[in-house]
């Protein structure tokens, strides 16, 4: 940029500011200005034409005037007379002005833009310097409709120079962000992409902000620029530091440029190309490997910047989530900064390790970091980073430390911040629903809770815990129990009141044998507490004491005599009073046949969705088409609940809530009024239209994605330009849940939006497949989900095919992939004894149940993936049962509605000879057959 020289110094306007500066109040100021204006007016009015030194002088001051607050109603023209000066410092004045002053409907635009077009056709570097800023700056429609299509070609011409290139990246970046339509794509994007190989670092740095918001939108114009990036990437991390002098940042080599490389590779899934894959887990393990060097400084620039690249890193392989040493690695790099000394690093760490924390293999590493998580929830003062560690908290939870983590989570609820604790209650209640082996501990835990944070525990809570004990023979005492006994404190949570209610008015006769729970104590203790109660408790109270009258005909008389009293019968709430003479005229009139009709137990609640993680999901924000990216942080788990679903056709059941029900306890059971589907081959269960269009052959990469799936249940099934599919689903027994996301990647709407399941004859007897319907409309960046309910008949050897067709900008589309239900999924892990392994193995000796294969390694021969494999397989792991401690031997019951078949595996690796041999033992040959085929790929 030229240098300004002395003359340029503007005495004029310096004492102009040196006098305002001066001014003792504000009429004084007032004072000075408007003298200003006035003499600045008569300048520009007077008969002699002023030099471009005093116009450049005079708008300044107008400027300066303006941005304290000052109307400025004139000076336009002469700011625009300035760009046509061949001086750089009046045509800086000049455009500055119009980028501060000038809007988008001034009648001076068209003037403005000659000039603008006049400086960028100059080839002047300087001049088109400034007109491109002035572009960027003002931004406007208007801008972008006139240079939109005039900036790219200024970015890919040959002889432009750097300066200008970065500046013409920026600027139509600019003018993308804010009028996309203007930008058109055309030839020039495949020319764009070259600029990541660029000489001047600058230029890449501009150009990969620029093609890293294009390819959001556009991802498969410009998705050459994966291997270009990567490439790029490899020669930053590798360079010493040294080797990128002017762009060296306190001894790391251009942080920068490296993040937004990192950033624009994580808008597409992974390489494709060997090569390629292989350059860039290069690139990642380095950037992990120097996080662990020695700092080359100890000044906090230095840190920062190593650490934006290293976390960005991060983000990439939880992208990604297809190399389980990365994942592994960036978890424990991760856990050694829970403990750091800056409170912005252990909040990035919980944040990452929340997402590692889905991943088939980073899971148990994040376990291990269980100690620091719960230390980090007691003694942080930071509330944003507690809130982090409790996330982290439910996120790693599974049924090996449900209770431990939730015990924490209670104690940690007692002194919680305000803000967190009702999002605390609904982690809590999911946690300890999902993951109850012993439904007592759900009952205690939800009534500690209540105890702990009542006024935090929303209905939803307290509607669940009744749901589960009404519809659990097993729990029921327990539960009439535990209530009577909480409410013996003096001072209970009305809440609690609610619960003990409810459930003593259903199930109080169980405890009513023990002498010190008598049917008349639990009414005294009942009505105890009825004073201190809300109108809605009242009510239900009410209702529990007629409950009585059925249960207990021996306090009939006492209940009668509360239900007429006057504080009943003559109440000002018209609904307790309703409910007061109803009840007792009830009781009066009714025979006993009668009264045990109208008053008998409450049937079992039909499942229906889970309230309370819709209501977690509610405040966590709206779906989006991000929201495909929780998929990865919802870890596969054996969860509790699942149910019987019966075969329906789709389009006769209304669009269900957006919110998952995770835990199998939603929708009323579903009932068809339409005749089944004609089996001609295949069963079709069309989820909007009569007949199906002609079936797509499965995309390509399809089968490699299904492999993926064999040993995890969440992820990313699908992705091109337009569409991504995700899956989270679980299974338990022989019952599946399969949620199904598709998410628009683009801005215009699918139409005719119709996923179809399509199962052949021989699956439709083995696989019972139930659909939900998914809105025919797609906006763009909006994602929909479909549920499947699952049921294994019996075995199988096929999957299902998932075809989807929808219009998009009046184009047909029709993709067919393989969706990942395979027979491991309806495993259950079973541990055993040596001795016991060993003697059933014998059993398993007939030719017929035996099924072997001895495979080439097609992975790394790593232990601890081999192990996650296996436990992801579906069967438990047994340690220590094989003689050879380098063998994995596994153990589990496939369960189908018509049979549980009994199944081992042994897993023989040979390091040397980098092969393995793998052997599955079963009472059922196409069981060891389908098996086999599965787990083999595996490695």
């Amino acid at each position: 940029m030229p240098a300004v020289s002395k003359g340029d110094g503007m005495r004029g306007l310096a004492v102009f500011i040196s006098d305002i500066r001066n001014c003792k109040s504000k009429e004084a100021e007032i004072k000075r200005i408007n003298k200003e204006l006035a003499n600045i007016r008569s300048k520009f009015k007077g008969d002699k034409a002023l030099d471009g030194y005093s116009k450049k002088k005079y708008v300044c001051k107008l400027l300066f005037i303006f941005l304290l607050g000052h109307d400025i109603d004139f000076g336009h023209m002469e700011a625009v007379n300035l760009l046509s000066s061949n001086r750089y410092t009046e045509k800086q004045i000049g455009y500055l002005f119009i980028s501060v002053l000038v809007n988008s409907n001034s009648e001076l635009i068209r003037l403005i833009n000659n000039a603008i077009k006049n400086d960028l056709a100059s080839r002047n570097p300087t001049f088109m310097g400034l007109a491109l800023h002035c572009i960027a700056n003002v931004g406007s429609r208007e801008m972008a409709e006139a240079f939109a299509g005039e900036i790219p070609k200024i970015l890919v011409a040959g002889d432009t120079m750097d300066s200008v290139k970065q500046s013409a990246a920026l600027c139509l970046l600019r003018l993308y962000r804010t009028s996309p339509d203007f930008v058109p794509m055309g030839d020039w994007t495949s020319r764009v992409v070259h600029l990541l190989n660029d000489q001047h670092l600058g230029v890449v740095t501009a150009a990969t902000s620029l093609i890293t918001t294009l390819a959001q939108k556009n991802p498969e114009e410009f998705k050459t620029s994966v291997s270009l990036a990567v490439s790029r990437l490899s020669r930053i991390v590798t360079s010493a530091s040294t080797d990128l002098q002017d762009y060296t940042y306190y001894f790391v080599p251009a942080p920068w440029l490296s993040v937004k490389l990192l950033r624009l590779l994580q808008c597409y899934p992974p390489p494709e190309d060997a090569a390629v894959r292989g350059r860039l887990t290069e690139c990642l393990e380095t950037i992990l490997n120097k996080a662990q060097e020695p700092p080359k400084s100890k000044k906090v620039q230095h840190s920062n910047a190593k650490n934006a690249v290293l976390f960005e890193a991060i983000s990439l392989i939880i992208h990604h989530d297809s190399e389980p040493n990365l994942l592994v690695r960036a978890c424990n790099q991760l856990g050694q900064f829970l403990q750091h000394r800056e409170t912005n690093l252990r909040y990035l760490a919980l944040e990452s390790m929340c997402t590692l924390a889905s991943s088939e293999f980073s899971h148990e590493a994040v376990k291990t970091h269980i100690e620091t998580v719960i230390n980090a929830l007691k003694t942080e003062r930071d509330v944003s980073v507690r809130q982090r560690a409790v996330d982290l908290l439910y996120a790693m939870c599974d049924r090996s430390n449900a209770q431990q983590i939730v015990a924490e989570m209670l104690n940690y609820l007692e002194t919680a911040d305000y803000s967190i604790r009702e999002e605390i209650v609904l982690k809590v209640a999911i946690l300890a629903e999902k993951y109850a082996v012993d439904y007592t501990w759900y009952v205690d835990t939800i009534l500690n809770l209540i105890r702990i944070a009542g006024d935090y525990v929303s209905e939803e809570v307290w509607y669940r815990v009744i749901q589960i004990v009404i519809n659990r023979d097993d729990v029921q005492g327990y539960a009439a129990k535990t209530v009577f006994e909480a409410l013996q404190a003096p001072a209970c949570h009305e809440n609690l009141v609610k619960v003990g209610g409810y459930i003593l008015g259903e199930f109080g006769n169980l405890i009513a044998g023990d002498p010190r729970s008598s049917p008349l104590i639990q009414f005294n203790l009942l009505h105890s507490k009825f004073h201190l109660c809300s109108v809605p408790t009242r009510a239900l109270l009410l209702s529990t004491y007629i409950k009585f009258v059925n249960l207990f005909p021996e306090i009939k008389t006492t209940i009668q005599d509360v239900l007429r009293s006057d504080s009943q019968l003559k109440n000002a709430d018209v609904e307790l009073q309703q409910r007061a003479v109803e009840y007792l005229r009830l009781s009066t009139i009714a025979s006993t046949d009668i009264l045990a009709t109208v008053l008998e137990e409450m049937p079992p609640f039909p499942e229906r969705e889970s309230s309370i993680l819709a209501k977690l999901k509610k405040k966590k924000g709206p779906g989006t088409v991000t929201d495909l990216e929780e998929i990865k942080k919802e870890r596969n788990s054996d969860v509790n609940g699942g149910t019987e679903s019966t075969p329906v056709n789709a389009s006769t059941v209304s669009t269900p809530s957006p919110s998952a029900d995770l835990l199998g306890l939603g929708a009323a059971p579903l009932t068809s009024s339409a005749p089944p589907p004609s089996s001609t081959g295949s069963l079709l269960v069309d989820v909007f239209s009569d007949s199906a269009s002609v079936v797509a052959p499965l995309a390509p990469g399809s089968e490699d994605n299904f492999a993926r799936f064999v040993c995890k249940n969440n992820g990313v099934l699908f992705e091109n330009q337009l569409l991504q599919i995700g899956l989270k689903s679980e299974f338990r027994q022989n019952l599946g849940r399969m949620f199904i996301f598709y998410g628009n990647k683009t801005s215009t709407q699918f139409l005719n939006f119709t996923p179809t399941l399509i199962c052949s004859d021989e699956l439709q007897s083995s696989l019972n497949l139930q659909t939900k319907p998914v809105d025919p409309t797609v906006d763009g960046g909006a994602q929909v989900q479909q549920v499947v309910n699952i049921e294994c008949i019996s075995d199988f050897m096929e999957a299902p095919i998932l075809n989807i067709q929808f219009r998009y900008g009046g184009t047909f589309q029709n993709i067919s992939v393989k969706l990942p239900i395979t027979l491991n999924k309806f495993f259950q892990p079973t541990e055993m004894a040596s001795q016991d392994f060993f003697q059933r193995w014998k059993q398993l000796s007939n030719p017929q149940q035996e099924m072997q294969n001895i495979f080439k390694a097609k992975h790394p021969m790593d232990t601890e993936i081999t192990k996650a494999k296996i436990i992801g397989f579906g069967s438990a792991l047994l340690e220590e049962v094989d003689p050879n401690p380098a063998n994995f031997v596994g153990a589990g019951i496939i369960h189908t509605k018509t049979t549980q078949i009994g199944c081992l595996l042994r897993l023989e690796p040979n390091l040397q000879a980098q092969m393995y041999r793998l052997t599955l033992r079963t009472s059922k040959e196409t069981v060891s057959q389908r098996l086999c085929e599965l787990l083999s790929e595996q490695f």
